[in-house]
């Protein structure tokens, strides 16, 4: 073959493999999910893939022949300084975050690399960027602190709850056993409460839940009656009703229904229009304060949730024992100042608790507010009584 077919072939067949090179370049700029956009020493943009598109809003007809600094936010503008600054040079432009705007105007967030584009000869003629669209990996990192500032606030709520109980169970209790058995005890309780907030991220806790997590350790659930309305509680209701429910239970299982086979628990609540006049009392210097256990606004009255309020009763009926006389002073131990102070102004809210041979029942009336997490349709049906394992 002469040398000049030699030579023409030559061209032809590097030409040919510069053009599949060249379209397979493109093809792997457009199919990518990262923004990949070119632009020369003045910033104009020379090429916009898809994903710039899909990322920033601008068609590539919008986008080509345009200021890379539309992009920027006007107090990040120096920024387009310095990388053209360091480009020029000749250096790669390490991936960082920063912020970038959308067509619409919004801000999103974004992990930058910056490189520069040289031309046949070695000049550098140009940069080329590619963007990800971090966004939603900085929200999450958001959540995670806002989370972990929570986590942190309710352990140490936690440290207060149990050495106020560590305190209030040894000025009632006279033996180590059953000082160590009150507060293990007590502590599984407050556990429980937590776990079922962590589950939820925080967010808060079914009253169901609540209850059948509080009572089941005492067993006898074919003896136990919940009706009321699907509510979520906030945290700090979790907390403090878990810690009722618990006290009760005990109560109950040592002296009352859950200690009997013919006796029997039940528990209602109800969302009503609020009591007028109806308020709690100031904690006096000596008593377990509401303070100790995390409680808010202890002065508020039942009237401050705007017309509504939540109702909770707590029913049970056994066999009066021989040596049952009803005397309150008896039995008033950490439970009752649990249930008569604690936990009723702690939520804002006032209680009843009676006792009579045979019968207990303690009545919860506190501001909805203080109660639930705010969500629609909260009235909704009472419905029936329900079995505990329902």
């Amino acid at each position: 073959m002469p040398m000049t077919e030699i030579v023409a072939a030559t061209a032809t067949n590097n030409e040919k493999q510069s053009a599949t090179a060249d379209a397979r370049l493109a093809a792997i700029v457009d199919s990518s999910f990262d923004a990949i956009i070119s632009k020369d020493l003045t910033s104009i943009i020379t090429s916009w893939n898809l994903a710039a598109e899909r990322m920033f809003g601008y068609t590539a007809e919008e986008a080509v022949g345009q200021s890379i600094l539309m992009l920027i936010p006007d107090h990040l503008k120096s920024e387009e300084t310095e990388i053209i600054s360091r480009v020029r040079g000749g250096h790669r432009v390490a991936s960082y975050e920063t912020t970038r705007r959308r067509k619409d105007g919004a801000l999103i967030s974004v992990s930058l690399t910056v490189s520069p584009i040289k031309n046949a000869n070695g000049e550098i003629v140009g940069a080329s960027k590619i963007a990800r669209d971090i966004s939603a990996a900085k929200e999450s990192e958001r959540r995670i602190r806002l989370l972990m500032r929570e986590v942190n606030h309710r352990v140490k709520n936690q440290f207060a709850v149990i050495l106020s109980m560590v305190r209030e169970t040894s000025k009632r209790s006279s033996d180590p056993r059953e000082f160590e058995e009150l507060i293990r005890a007590r502590i599984m309780a407050l556990s429980r409460s937590h776990d079922l907030l962590v589950t939820s991220e925080w967010a808060g806790a079914s009253l169901f839940d609540l209850i059948q997590e509080h009572l089941k350790p005492f067993g006898r659930e074919e003896q136990i009656l919940l009706s009321g309305p699907v509510l979520t509680l906030q945290s700090n209701a979790v907390q403090n009703l878990g810690m009722a429910f618990h006290e009760l239970g005990t109560n109950s299982s040592k002296y009352g229904a859950l200690g009997s086979e013919d006796g029997q628990v039940e528990i209602t609540w109800t969302i009503g229009s609020s009591a007028q006049g109806s308020g709690t009392q100031d904690l006096g210097a000596q008593d377990l304060g509401a303070k100790d256990l995390g409680a808010k606004d202890l002065g508020r009255s039942v009237g401050a949730s705007g017309g509504r309020d939540f109702q909770l009763l707590w029913t049970e009926t056994s066999t009066p024992r021989p040596d049952d006389k009803g005397d309150e002073s008896a039995r008033k131990g950490f439970g009752t100042v649990v249930l008569q102070r604690v936990a009723p102004q702690s939520l804002g809210g006032s209680a009843q608790l009676e006792r009579s041979p045979g019968r207990l029942s303690w009545r919860l009336s506190a501001p909805l507010a203080s109660i639930i997490v705010p969500q629609a349709g909260i009235e909704g049906d009472d419905g029936a009584a329900l079995g505990f394992g329902i």
